[in-house]
């Protein structure tokens, strides 16, 4: 059983190196940190090194200080035994961490993504779990290692994004067993969602409203979609991540099955981001699964090199034979 090994590589190695995809969100920096403050409790030794910087939305969360910045420079003097990566479905989403599946450690993939590679030495990947958070809440329960204030933050904020506040079908009876027993430590609820979803600076309103007048509907009204060109991120450059609020938007239109976001990326030349988000209908994980990405039946991403009207109708057309 992939549990028993993940268990199994938790005894029996002392220093982690620990890592998640780019593009950081809840359940990414909930699902490692708290990792990191298992194997702490454990007497084992731990770092957290990410290639991407953690959210605005994010800084809130306990021990998000001690996350490290990759550096090319660096990177070659961290000693660890084992390479933990967690929430990311194929090493290559890891940035430029992934460098250091090159280095001495096995690699630990935990993952809840139906699209993982499966690229550790030992793969711990279960679909079936919400989130990466509601797996490291399965660990310390195997290793009977007690939560505390911090380790509840960080796992209830994992799955209450992953999960879209409890709303989205991969939220199970387990799910909110979990979230209960997590309250118990007093956790301020209206606290952590409105530092996630209900704390949008006016500029980032603004910049939210002006792409969501953008949107286009087709497919007598079953498709919906955004374009972000570069030009429009330099001159806005919002605080937030509003990813989830423009599909969020999107879903709720009355008769939309299938929603699309297609930003180019600032820090590279003719690549575009893709975010897919559905109703349940439509499984966008194939889609992105053709143009080599992947996630989730409901919510899924790609990142595809060409520009981004010839990316947009090559998604676009793809989605339509899945109506």
């Amino acid at each position: 059983m992939s549990l028993k090994k993940a268990v199994e590589c938790v005894r029996k190695n002392n220093k982690f190196l620990i890592t998640s995809h780019v593009g950081l969100e809840g359940d990414a920096l909930g699902s490692e940190l708290a990792f990191y403050l298992l194997l702490k409790r454990l007497g084992k030794a731990a770092r957290v090194i990410n290639d991407d910087k953690t959210p605005y939305a994010y800084q809130f969360l306990p021990h998000n200080s001690l996350i490290e910045k990759f550096s090319a420079k660096s990177s070659g003097m961290v000693d660890y035994d084992c390479f933990a990566v967690l929430d990311c479905a194929d090493l290559r989403r890891a940035g430029r961490a992934r460098a250091f599946d090159a280095g001495q450690g096995a690699v630990l993939n935990i993952d809840h993504h139906v699209s993982n590679q499966r690229f550790g030495a030992v793969n711990w990947v279960e679909p079936g779990y919400s989130s990466c958070s509601e797996m490291i809440y399965r660990l310390y329960k195997e290793l009977r290692v007690p939560f505390d204030g911090d380790s509840a933050l960080l796992l209830y904020t994992g799955i209450l994004t992953d999960t879209g506040s409890f709303r989205y079908s991969n939220t199970t009876g387990y799910t909110h067993r979990a979230a209960a027993e997590l309250l118990r430590f007093n956790l301020n609820v209206p606290y952590i969602y409105n530092t996630v979803y209900g704390n949008i600076p006016l500029q980032d309103m603004k910049f939210l409203n002006n792409i969501l007048t953008k949107m286009r509907l087709e497919e007598t009204g079953r498709l919906a979609w955004f374009q972000v060109e570069k030009k429009t991120l330099r001159s806005k450059q919002p605080v937030f991540d509003l990813t989830d609020h423009l599909m969020n938007y999107a879903r709720t239109i009355k008769g939309v099955e299938v929603c699309a976001l297609f930003r180019e990326n600032l820090g590279a030349k003719d690549e575009v981001r893709v975010n897919l988000r559905s109703q349940g209908k439509i499984d966008v994980n194939k889609i992105a699964a053709f143009f080599g990405g992947g996630g989730h039946k409901t919510a899924s991403g790609i990142t595809i090199k060409g520009r981004i009207n010839q990316v947009r109708r090559q998604v676009l057309d793809k989605i339509r034979e899945s109506l």
